[in-house]
């Protein structure tokens, strides 16, 4: 007696699944460079307040030194 072996053909199908850590990370660095980007904008705008404070302060010490020397030349006059 022989036995007859048929083969059939069949496919395997492996499916693969994330865990989402790969999202996950995506979305804190995403967070991180936005604060990043935040924190720069405010350091640059306090700087440019800064600049324009003593920029002020320097004009307003000029005009009183101009005030002063006009007084001074005045008393000095006849």
């Amino acid at each position: 007696m022989v036995d007859e072996v048929t083969e059939t053909p069949h496919t395997t199908v492996i499916e693969r699944r994330g865990s989402g850590a790969g999202l996950l990370i995506g979305l804190v660095l995403l967070v991180a460079v936005i604060i990043g980007a935040f924190y720069l904008f405010n350091q640059s705008a306090n700087d440019n307040r800064r600049t324009d404070a003593v920029t002020q302060a320097a004009k307003d010490v000029g005009d009183g030194a101009q005030k002063a020397g006009d007084a001074a030349q005045k008393a000095a006059q006849p």
